[in-house]
């Protein structure tokens, strides 16, 4: 006879893969959006989606009646800490892929993501005392070979790359000694830095170079839109991070700066060069390594919980 539960773990694990591709997918295709804006100054549009994110997380928080989980988190002085560094950290990392899609360089943003979870080992192990295995330390020394290669080789340092790389990893750091949850998290990092956001706005309008307004009726449908384009695939990600294993997160998470180099390669026909080539495929290499033995480790621990199990099983008996 089916078990009713089975098929109930099968549905959300199939409808989190949905989500995950849904997730990843908006953030690859993303630079696509924020060119249609490109006319607006990064830091005019970085401004908007503070405003109307808080506008669309406070319509949400509303709807699911969450804001016992906001004020309760907001009291904790340590909770507090992490959502203020945590929202510097993701404004600078909004800020500079923003700015380096609307400056043409979207194949370098995808370079910062995809070495984005090597970056995530590093800090486990720098502020977390997570050990790294040799494996996932010659990961780390592939992709930073593949760093030096583009510094020395293409004559420019991929600063964008290393600073969207660094922002989003810390940004993980804080979120997780935050202990927030993602939607009130979220909310409370954008609301303590929403002051200076609306300040900025109103500083831009009385210089009169606000575009908001001004720039016509579709710029400023798309920058109301920024909110909903910020939190949608957030809550896409944390459905499909409740119901992924892990190992299947990580894999479709490649998706989204999969399809940002595309775009730079194919769509907006950015330069590509023979030294960037060599870096990305140092990358791939190191990717492929950490990933492969990421499998290995989650195979093995899942021997040892099926061994553990029939050990218990037969002591029963």
């Amino acid at each position: 006879m089916p078990d009713p539960r089975h098929d109930s773990a099968k549905s959300h694990e199939t409808l989190g893969f949905i989500a995950g591709l849904a997730c990843f997918g908006t953030w690859g295709l993303i630079p696509g959006y924020w060119k249609l804006i490109a006319a607006v100054p990064a830091t005019e549009i970085l401004a908007h989606r503070f405003v109307w994110t808080t506008v669309f997380l406070s319509l949400v928080l509303s709807w699911q009646r969450r804001w016992d989980e906001v004020v309760s988190n907001i009291r904790s002085p340590r909770a507090r800490f992490y959502c203020l560094t945590g929202g510097v950290a993701i404004a600078t990392n909004w800020f500079l892929f923003i700015f380096a899609v609307n400056t043409n360089r979207v194949i370098e943003t995808s370079l910062g993501y995809f070495m984005t979870p090597l970056m995530n080992v590093l800090f486990g192990a720098l502020f977390l005392r997570e050990r790294l295995t040799r494996v996932q330390l010659v990961s780390v020394l592939l992709a930073l070979s593949g760093v030096l290669n583009l510094t020395f080789g293409y004559g420019r340092f991929p600063w964008i790359a290393i600073c969207i790389c660094f922002s989003f990893g810390l940004y993980g750091l804080l979120r997780k000694k935050s202990g927030t949850p993602a939607i009130p998290g979220l909310f409370i990092e954008t609301i303590l830095l929403l002051p200076i956001a609306i300040g900025f706005l109103i500083y831009l309008e009385r210089a009169n170079t606000l575009a908001f307004g001004h720039a016509g009726l579709r710029s400023s449908i798309l920058l109301v839109s920024t909110g909903v384009v910020t939190a949608v695939p957030l809550f896409w990600f944390g459905y499909a991070a409740r119901h992924l294993r892990l190992i299947t997160l990580g894999f479709v998470q490649y998706l989204s700066p999969i399809l940002s180099f595309l775009l730079g390669v194919f769509l907006f026909h950015e330069p590509f060069t023979r030294a960037q080539l060599v870096t990305f495929v140092l990358i791939w290499i190191a990717l492929a390594v950490f990933t492969a033995e990421a499998i290995a480790r989650w195979r093995s621990s899942r021997v040892r919980e099926i061994d553990s199990c029939a050990f218990e099983a037969s002591a029963l008996d």
